[in-house]
């Protein structure tokens, strides 16, 4: 989450440190978290260059933890990239998830509580979150992001919103979005689809925003799991966002 965020301005990720925080300190569940931090840090190509782990047995359970980080990253000021970028008749592109990544697990526990729980069921909830730097770090060595949303906390809208200008307006189509399984089963527990928008990220985890001409150069670095297609686009109007359709669960 920390390196999506990072590069949604264009920065390279270059190094991360953690904090764990424990009841009690098992070795084996210790070197399996640091082992998924490690795999993190290889695929944003970024450093572990320290942590800290503190045993509180009297803030946590025996079997409870916390874990905690954040990155640091660099990007030229000539690179950033900014919603000031963005004109009228840009395209909003959809990059999907690889799931619920990390927000709205509240929401998912409380559900959990009375249901039975397949191994299935179990994969989709604990699927790491995607790690977009490769791709997006490829579009803005090239210049083909104007501006870009990692879609997180607020859901959709509000994310791609913070994205444009002020004297520009978000139109969106939300029956593009392509809604994966785990979505739906989230879905039919009577969750509206207001809830669904504002908590989970849909099947979108990133979304940018560029010029329609370079769609077909932008494709070119992605994996076919993972490829972009359009959602909206970008006018002048009075209203700040547009929607148009539902979204087909």
């Amino acid at each position: 989450m920390c390196v999506n965020d990072l590069i949604v301005q264009g920065a390279t990720p270059l190094f991360f440190l953690d904090y764990i925080a424990v009841g009690k300190i098992n070795l084996n569940k210790m070197k399996k978290i640091v082992n998924g931090i490690i795999r993190g840090c290889e695929l944003s190509e970024c450093s572990l260059v320290g942590g800290e782990t503190a045993e509180m047995p009297g803030i946590y359970d025996k079997d409870k933890f916390d874990l905690a980080g954040f990155s640091v990253g660099i990007v030229s000021k000539k690179k950033i990239l900014h919603k000031k970028k963005v004109v009228n008749g840009d395209i909003v592109l959809a990059i999907p998830s690889s799931g619920i990544h990390s927000n709205g697990y509240s929401l998912i526990r409380s559900i959990l509580k009375n249901k039975i729980i397949t191994n299935k069921l179990k994969k989709q909830l604990i699927e790491p979150t995607k790690i977009y730097t490769k791709e997006i770090l490829n579009l803005t060595k090239n210049n083909l992001i104007h501006s870009a949303a990692h879609i997180t906390g607020g859901g959709l809208v509000d994310n791609i919103k913070r994205s444009i200008p002020d004297h520009l307006s978000l139109n969106l189509d939300l029956s593009k979005i392509k809604v994966q399984e785990i979505f739906r089963w989230v879905k039919l527990n009577n969750i509206s689809d207001h809830e669904m928008l504002s908590t989970f990220n849909c099947g979108v985890g990133f979304c940018l925003i560029v010029d329609k001409v370079n769609v077909g150069k932008i494709k070119k670095y992605f994996s076919k799991d993972y490829m972009p297609y359009k959602i909206g686009y970008i006018s002048k109007d009075k209203k700040k966002v547009n929607i148009y359709n539902n979204i087909k669960w």
